[in-house]
């Protein structure tokens, strides 16, 4: 039985679907999201079962060990990234990370999953990223900062407790359940926009967009596939993945297949590239896909009209 901390967002319980296609029961932490997907509705008591725990309260965490069979963690759960206090927001990121790892220490699992991100490559220079690439020690955000101090902890802990501690660096992932006015890129906006009748206003604080910006775009059904097959592989040869599409997507490209999908949205982009943007970046999955076989299936047309429909039907 695998938990997935903060199993009801969007990676968790996509993650937490695939497990189950897997064969692989589920336990799921819930904090501030509550509600389950339909998408995991109807599942049997012995195959998915949904706790109320805040990550950060070490015993709450550890009690879930007596109660159920936990053999894997994958660790999702993270602070509000936009938590106005930079210190209270480590502390409660810090706090979480080690109670997940105390815990796999006293419950003797396999493998522990830990998020990661692309912004962890930030100041790297050859493209696409892969993960022997050394990472500098520069503080870009808030969110790279502890993705890449959570990489070192889960290791350290991992190799002394004899757990196998794996990072997922994860790409830029969109759909269900995810946030439709997202602060770092601008296409779920654009198509939400598009699907509710409204304005798809872009202007500060939201991000911008143009036609020839391109970004590691994974649809969040992949991603879940992805770290589900990493979860169950029987064996991996490395500590870090890269957990995305591995192909980069231009906003041209999202933009036409959103106007294909939604009869009358009629987007336009301004030309070229946002002058202010950071080069275009991806991830490199060979690694993902020599130990799991994990190819995409949501190409970029295939993952707006999935979305499409599902937020016909939902707010977000």
């Amino acid at each position: 039985m695998i938990l997935v901390t903060g199993g009801l967002g969007s990676i968790g319980s996509h993650t937490a679907r695939a497990l189950l296609d897997l064969g692989e029961p589920v336990v799921l932490t819930a904090h501030r999201s509550t509600a389950l997907p339909e998408f995991l509705a109807g599942e049997p008591a012995d195959r998915l079962v949904v706790e109320t725990v805040d990550t950060t309260d070490a015993a709450a965490l550890s009690a879930l060990g007596e109660r159920h069979p936990i053999t894997g963690i994958v660790h999702l759960a993270a602070a509000p990234h936009d938590h106005p206090d930079p210190v209270e927001y480590l502390r409660l990121e810090t706090l979480g990370l080690l109670g997940v790892l105390s815990a796999a220490r006293a419950w003797s699992v396999r493998r522990v999953a830990v998020a990661s991100t692309i912004a962890a490559y930030a100041g790297v220079g050859e493209l696409p990223f892969t993960e022997g690439a050394p990472l500098p020690a520069v503080a870009v955000h808030r969110i790279p900062v502890v993705k890449k101090t959570a990489e070192l902890f889960a290791t350290l802990v991992g190799d002394q407790a004899g757990f196998e501690a794996i990072s997922l660096r994860i790409g830029t992932v969109w759909g269900p359940l995810g946030l439709p006015d997202n602060p770092f890129f601008a296409l779920p906006r654009l198509l939400s926009a598009a699907v509710w009748g409204e304005d798809a206003d872009l202007t500060p604080p939201r991000p911008p967009a143009f036609a020839e910006d391109v970004t590691d775009l994974c649809y969040v059904k992949d991603c879940g596939r992805a770290i589900a097959l990493l979860m169950c592989a029987e064996h991996l040869h490395h500590r870090v993945y890269n957990v995305s599409s591995g192909l980069p997507a231009r906003y041209d490209e999202a933009v036409a297949a959103i106007n294909a999908a939604v009869p009358g949205a009629d987007i336009t982009l301004p030309p070229g590239r946002n002058p202010d943007r950071p080069r275009d970046e991806y991830l490199d999955i060979t690694r993902l896909h020599g130990d799991t076989g994990f190819r995409r299936e949501y190409d970029v047309g295939l993952a707006v009209a999935d979305y499409v429909a599902w937020l016909r039907r939902h707010d977000r």
